[in-house]
Parts: structure tokens; C-alpha cells; sequence
């Protein structure tokens, strides 16, 4: 038997899914995990950058720190906290993930709010509209796909990075894998990595169709945009000139 197949048996077995600590509460840990740290990266970054965007001040510090955490390995940051109060766990796991997912919010979120036309920005002052006004209702739709693009890239990222919490007791999928190399059960680890790959796609998906969804402009779904763009024949005339 070999490996596809030894995972396949696994994924296929009803009580891997359904035991306690099997596959659906090991989902259920990693998405909590990576909600979370997501969602505390967001409060972080998106203000920080909207309000750096929108004033013109900070890009070399946003740079610098956005290079300075990127270059920050988050198995090095978990251990590091294992000699800290914080210790091992999902408090640890989800802390380490919210500074992986910190740099790309910012630095989409500052770029999309620099990249607002100047033209725009004085028109909105010229309405009357005060310095919240203009950010949050002519800077902010505007940069929307920027910021968006950012927010999705660092959700992919910290669901697929957090298999790492299960080297330190943080739970989720990544037990998976653990347990198959414990076992020399390869198999195993490549159903684990089936299921986080999977996952990571879905989160994709799912948060292309929140952009969709949240950014200003008008709708359509792109099937309908490549089927309109296709060229209409010409009808064919028999050789008999119109």
C-alpha cells in the first residue's frame, strides 16, 4: 500500500472524524487558533496603516518593521516564549501568529491608502468633509482591494503556519502530522498535510468572495466578464457580399 493510499484509508475512516481529539476537533482548535490571531493582527495593522496611509507619515517605519518581523521565524517566537510566562500552548501559538500576519495587513493597508489619487482626496476636502470623513469614506473604499488583498494573505499564511502549535501542546491539525512521524506512519502525515493544504485553499477561496462581496464597484462574476469578452462570429454570408 503506499503512501496516497494509506492516507485516503485515513481520511476515509468515520471514526478519525467523529473520536474526541479526532479530525473535526483538531479543525475546529486550528481555526480558532487562526481566527483569532488573525483577527488581533487586523486591530493591529489596519488602523496603523490607514492612519499612516492616510497622513503620508511613517512609510520607512512601516517598511522597516514589516521587513524586521517578516525576518522573524515564529517557531523561533514560540520557543522564545516557553521561557517567558506566556509558556507553551494556543495563547503562545496564537500570539506568534498574529505578529506572522501583522506585516502584510500593514503594509497592503498603508499602500492602499497612499495609492488613493491625490484628485480625490481634495475633492472630498472640498465637500466639506473633515479628516475621518475623508479617510473612512473616500480613502478607505478606494484602498479596499489593497487592504483586502493584504488580509487574505496573511489568513493563507497563519492556516497554513499553524501546524506549528502542535509542537508546543497548541492543538490543531498539525497533531496530525506529529503523530504520523511518531508513529513512522507516513501516510498519516500526508493525510495531515492534505487537510491543511485543503484548508488553506478554502480560506483563499472564501475570502476572494468576502472581497468580492465588501469592495466598492459594480458586480460581476468573472465566468460572466470572460464570456462577454469572447468575440461574437460573424455571421457567415455564402460568399454573397452585404
Amino acid at each position: 500500500m503506499n503512501r496516497w493510499e494509506e492516507a485516503y484509508r485515513y481520511l476515509n475512516d468515520p471514526f478519525n472524524w467523529s473520536r474526541p481529539g479526532g479530525i473535526l476537533d483538531l479543525l475546529t482548535e486550528h481555526l480558532r487558533i487562526s481566527a483569532v490571531a488573525v483577527l488581533v493582527a487586523m486591530l493591529i495593522a489596519l488602523p496603523v496603516g490607514a492612519v499612516l496611509g492616510h497622513t503620508g507619515r511613517g512609510g520607512a517605519f512601516t517598511v522597516a518593521l514589516s521587513n524586521v518581523s517578516r525576518a522573524v521565524p515564529t517557531l523561533a517566537l514560540l520557543t522564545l516564549f516557553a521561557v517567558t510566562p506566556i509558556g507553551f500552548g494556543p495563547t503562545a501559538t496564537t500570539i506568534a501568529l498574529a505578529v506572522f500576519a501583522v506585516p502584510p495587513i500593514l503594509t497592503n493597508t498603508y499602500v492602499g491608502f497612499r495609492s488613493v489619487d491625490p484628485d480625490v482626496v481634495e475633492a472630498s476636502r472640498a465637500m466639506g468633509m473633515g479628516g475621518r470623513q475623508v479617510l473612512l469614506r473616500a480613502e478607505l473604499p478606494l484602498a479596499a482591494p489593497l487592504v483586502m488583498t493584504g488580509v487574505r494573505t496573511a489568513a493563507v499564511q497563519v492556516v497554513a503556519t499553524a501546524t506549528l502549535a502542535a509542537l508546543v501542546a497548541g492543538g490543531g491539525l498539525g497533531r496530525i502530522i506529529t503523530l504520523g512521524f511518531a508513529q513512522q506512519n507516513y501516510g498519516t502525515v500526508l493525510a495531515g498535510a492534505v487537510l491543511v493544504a485543503a484548508l488553506a485553499v478554502l480560506t483563499e477561496l472564501l475570502l476572494v468572495a468576502v472581497t468580492w462581496v465588501v469592495v466598492p464597484g459594480a458586480k460581476e462574476l468573472p465566468f460572466l466578464r470572460a464570456r462577454r469578452a469572447d468575440p461574437v462570429p460573424e455571421p457567415a454570408t455564402g460568399g454573397v457580399p452585404l
